[in-house]
């Protein structure tokens, strides 16, 4: 893919990612990364350490990096470092629009809910 193409998929996520309240960008291991107000819910991974993927790791419910893997091995993939943790990487070119941000509204919803506050039971 040509830095053109991979610039054009990542705008894609980035238009994603800010829409949501609170959502901020950084830059995380040189590359955008998209963040809740406390934690990571999206990381570019643009040809890491030339791995050849254009994608974005996001997290996942428990089962479901194992579903997406086995029913579209083109589009979804165990990302290093965070896979064992159940996030998913996701082929940029090989989703659409819809899809990309149904999996992105899933990945912020998991952890956003992790940045409330536990109630206390006194």
């Amino acid at each position: 893919m040509t830095k053109a193409a991979a610039q054009k998929q990542i705008k894609r996520v980035r238009a994603i990612c800010l829409a949501y309240a609170g959502a901020i960008e950084k830059i995380s291991h040189g590359e955008p990364t998209f963040f809740t107000p406390k934690r990571v819910f999206a990381m570019i991974s643009n040809n890491h350490h030339g791995d050849g993927h254009v994608a974005v790791w996001l997290a996942a419910a428990p089962g479901v990096q194992a579903e997406l893997i086995a029913e579209r091995p083109d589009a979804f993939y165990s990302p290093p470092y965070v896979g064992k943790g159940g996030w998913v990487g996701v082929e940029l070119a090989q989703v659409s629009d819809d899809e990309l941000g149904g999996l992105i509204h899933e990945s912020y919803r998991l952890i956003a809910a992790k940045d409330k506050p536990k109630r206390s039971v006194l």
